[in-house]
C-alpha cells in the first residue's frame, strides 16, 4: 500500500510516467492509454531509415542540413538554429551559460522543468502570477502557449518583456499550430525553444531545437558538443519538418479531435478551462476522484497539486476513443458515489 501511495504521488510531477501509474493502479487493464502528456497520438511515419544512419556517426553537413530545414519551418536563419537531443537538454544548459541570481518564470502554473533547472544552478526562482511580477528580474522564462492552460501572449508582449532584461527564454513547445512565433523577429537577448516530439508524436526520437541569435546559438552548440542528435533523428527530423502537407492535415485532424474531446469532457461534468490543439485542461469538483477512477480503467491523465480541481487530457489515438469514453462515464459515477 505504501508503494502505491508513493507511486500515485509521483504522477503529480510530470506526464508520461506509466511505470508509476501501473504501480499506483496495479489492477488497471493494459495497455495503458496515456493522456497525461501533450504528445500527438498519431505520429509522423518514421519509416525507411537509411541503414548507414545506424552504423556511422552523423556528419557536420547532416546537422547543418537539418538546421536549414528547421530554419525554414520556424522562420529563422540556419545560423540561429541549435539541434539538440530534445529541448529538455537545452533547458538544463541555459542556467550554466547564463548564470543568474534571480529568475522569474511566468505562472502561476506552468511547466516545472524550467524552475527545476534554474534552481539546481543556484538561482532564486520566482513563479510570477502575472507579467507585472517579472519587473526587475534579469532572467525571464515564458512558456507560450502555456502548459497546462494554453495561455498565449502576443509576440509584441514578448518583445516588450525582452527589452529590459538580460535573457528571455520563450518555450514554444506547443507552438507549431499557432499563428505567431517569437522566431519571426528574434530579440537579441532571446532564446526560443521548439519541441519536435510533441507535434510529430515522436518523443522517443529525442530531438528539439533552440532558436537564438547566432552568437548565443554558437555557445549552445559548443556546450552540447559533437553529435548532439543521432543519425536517425536527423533523417526523421529533416523529413518531417519539410512535410508541410502532413502538418496541415494534422492541424485539421487535431481541430476535429479537440472538438470531440471537449464534448466528451463537458458531458462528463467538466468545464474546459484552457488548452491547445494537443491537450485540453478541464476543471471539475471531484477531479481527484475522477483521476483515480480513470486510472483504475487504465487511462492516465495529469493532475496538479496546485489546482486539485484540474486535470489535463491529451488527445487519444482514434482506436482508443471508445475506451476513453467508457472510462470517463465510469468516472462520473465514481465521483457521484464519492
Amino acid at each position: 500500500m505504501i508503494e502505491q501511495v508513493e507511486a500515485a504521488q509521483r504522477l503529480f510531477q510530470h506526464g508520461g510516467d506509466i511505470n508509476s501509474a501501473a504501480a499506483a493502479f496495479p489492477d488497471a487493464p493494459t495497455p495503458w492509454v496515456d493522456l497525461s502528456t501533450g504528445i500527438n497520438a498519431v505520429p509522423y511515419p518514421a519509416l525507411g531509415i537509411e541503414p548507414q544512419r545506424w552504423t556511422r556517426l552523423p556528419s557536420p553537413a547532416e546537422i547543418e542540413a537539418l538546421q536549414t530545414v528547421a530554419a525554414a519551418r520556424y522562420g529563422a536563419r540556419p545560423d540561429e538554429i541549435v539541434v539538440a537531443p530534445g529541448t529538455q537538454a537545452i533547458i538544463q544548459l541555459l542556467p550554466r551559460l547564463f548564470a543568474a541570481k534571480r529568475v522569474g518564470i511566468l505562472g502561476p502554473v506552468t511547466y516545472s522543468g524550467h524552475e527545476t533547472a534554474w534552481s539546481a544552478a543556484g538561482a532564486a526562482v520566482r513563479i510570477a502570477p502575472d507579467l507585472a511580477e517579472l519587473a526587475g528580474v534579469s532572467h525571464r522564462v515564458v512558456v507560450n502557449p502555456n502548459n497546462p492552460d494554453g495561455r498565449r501572449l502576443p509576440v509584441e508582449t514578448l518583445r516588450s518583456l525582452a527589452r529590459d532584461c538580460e535573457l528571455l527564454v520563450v518555450d514554444e513547445a506547443f507552438a507549431d499550430f499557432e499563428a505567431e512565433s517569437l522566431c519571426d523577429v528574434l530579440p537579441p537577448n532571446a532564446v526560443v525553444l521548439r519541441s519536435f516530439g510533441k507535434t510529430y508524436g515522436l518523443a522517443g526520437v529525442r530531438l528539439g531545437f533552440a532558436i537564438a541569435p547566432a552568437p548565443v546559438a554558437r555557445s549552445l552548440r559548443a556546450a552540447l558538443g559533437a553529435w548532439a542528435a543521432s543519425g536517425p533523428a536527423l533523417e526523421i527530423g529533416g523529413r518531417a519538418l519539410a512535410d508541410s502537407a502532413w502538418l496541415a492535415a494534422t492541424r485539421e485532424r487535431l481541430e476535429a479531435d479537440t472538438r470531440w474531446l471537449d464534448g466528451l469532457l463537458l458531458r462528463a461534468g467538466f468545464e474546459i478551462v484552457g488548452g491547445t490543439r494537443l491537450f485540453r485542461l478541464a476543471a471539475r469538483a471531484g477531479a481527484g476522484a475522477a483521476f483515480a477512477a480513470l486510472g483504475r480503467q487504465g487511462v492516465l491523465t495529469r493532475p496538479f497539486r496546485a489546482r486539485p480541481d484540474w486535470l489535463r487530457f491529451g488527445l487519444p489515438a482514434p482506436q482508443d476513443r471508445a475506451r476513453v469514453e467508457a472510462a470517463l462515464q465510469a468516472s462520473v459515477f465514481t465521483s457521484i458515489e464519492s
